[in-house]
């Protein structure tokens, strides 16, 4: 026969003993535990902006080049693993991320993005048509007309009825001032929509500019046709004239007749319709270092005449009223000879210039003026010049 067990009844001095020793094993357990601070949990001071970093709380997406937290790069490799997702679906995913980029004006962002979605082997036309003009919008935004152009005539190549890349085509075109293009991308968008204000707007304005363009070309080419005349016969008057220059050559563009001296610069010799020849010219007084400028100083002119008009007025640096049109003399040097000639005043403009030791030099004519019989007439005559040499 079984033998019956009994339950010990525990008296309460036994219980409140057997409390306390189980209170105790638990300390010792607890304290028995490896003690180490953790480290894992977001800090009391930054806790906003660790939460940030969280992708299910982050307002906002991880600029580029921006570290990525290990839950993040591996959300991230996810959404663009070849392994995890179809073409059409990654195609999509950078679709999205241009959409995005587009709105928070981050065109250069949307441009790879788009990019990066045409990369992959997508079969619907339609869908690449809408890539491709995705991208043409963030290049018009980028002012980049010549590109935004290209990739929205794609998306018309692919998707003949989508009008909205033709009408950015359009834009770009405009933009271009390729008024004919332009013209005809709006006809075509006419064509489908008569009351389209916008493309019939546009239209209008490319044929008044085209118009405007046209008649501006017109004008420049009949400028340019005189000025080659107008070149065309003051080198024949000059060779007319047998001028010489201190080159020894006769000048073969413009560039050689520009007056180098700052008053002069924009009066280069010219030839009126009567085939004048309209010179610059520089009065120098060495006595006070000083010069006078004369931009127009016609071919006609005697020199005579040039000295009752410089001197109507006496000279401000004149104290002793010594310069008067018959108290002076006229010079003028030839830098190669290194020597100076003195200059008939009876003569005209154009007789000085042609005698055989007048030089032009620098494009502007050049003479010197010493009151007659006086000092600085002596030291201007026999001061040694030194002949220069011309290097050809």
């Amino acid at each position: 026969m079984e033998e019956k067990q009994t339950k010990k009844v525990l008296t309460e001095q036994e219980r409140l003993e057997l409390a306390a020793q189980l209170d105790k094993d638990l300390d010792n357990f607890i304290s028995s535990l490896e003690q180490r601070r953790y480290t894992e949990g977001w800090p009391e001071d930054r806790w906003e902006e660790e939460m940030a970093k969280h992708p299910f709380f982050m307002q906002n997406s991880p600029e580029p080049g921006q570290e990525l937290s290990p839950l993040m790069e591996g959300l991230q490799q996810l959404k663009y693993d070849p392994q995890e997702n179809t073409e059409q679906e990654l195609a999509e995913t950078y679709k999205e991320d241009g959409k995005f980029y587009m709105q928070h004006r981050k065109f250069r962002m949307a441009v790879l993005s788009y990019t990066e979605a045409l990369r992959y082997k997508v079969t619907d036309a339609a869908y690449k048509a809408i890539l491709y003009n995705n991208r043409s919008a963030a290049n018009y935004m980028l002012k980049n007309y010549r590109t935004s152009l290209q990739d929205a005539l794609k998306a018309v190549e692919l998707n003949p009825g989508y009008d909205k890349a033709r009408w950015r085509a359009a834009q770009c075109a405009s933009a271009l001032d390729r008024f004919d293009q332009c013209v005809e991308l709006c006809d075509t968008i006419l064509q489908h929509d008569p009351a389209n204000t916008a493309a019939l707007d546009m239209r209008k304005s490319c044929l008044a500019r085209k118009a405007t363009q046209e008649r501006h070309t017109r004008k420049e080419a009949r400028q340019e046709r005189e000025k080659q005349q107008r070149w065309e016969r003051l080198l024949s008057e000059l060779q007319k004239r047998k001028v010489k220059f201190e080159e020894r050559r006769a000048p073969e563009d413009e560039s050689k007749l520009v007056p180098r001296l700052a008053p002069l610069a924009d009066f280069m010799v010219s030839c009126d319709d009567d085939g004048v020849l309209i010179w610059p010219a520089v009065f120098c007084y060495p006595e006070f270092h000083t010069t006078d400028f004369h931009q127009e100083l016609s071919e006609d002119v005697k020199m005579q005449d040039m000295m009752d008009f410089l001197f109507k007025e006496p000279l401000d640096c004149d104290k002793a009223r010594q310069y008067r049109p018959n108290k002076v003399n006229v010079y003028y040097e030839n830098r190669i000879l290194g020597l100076a000639y003195l200059v008939d005043k009876s003569k005209t403009i154009r007789q000085i210039v042609a005698e055989k030791t007048f030089l032009v030099y620098q494009g502007t004519l050049t003479f010197y003026i010493v009151v007659k019989g006086s000092k600085q007439e002596e030291e201007f005559v026999t001061q040694k010049r030194i002949p220069i040499k011309i290097e050809y």
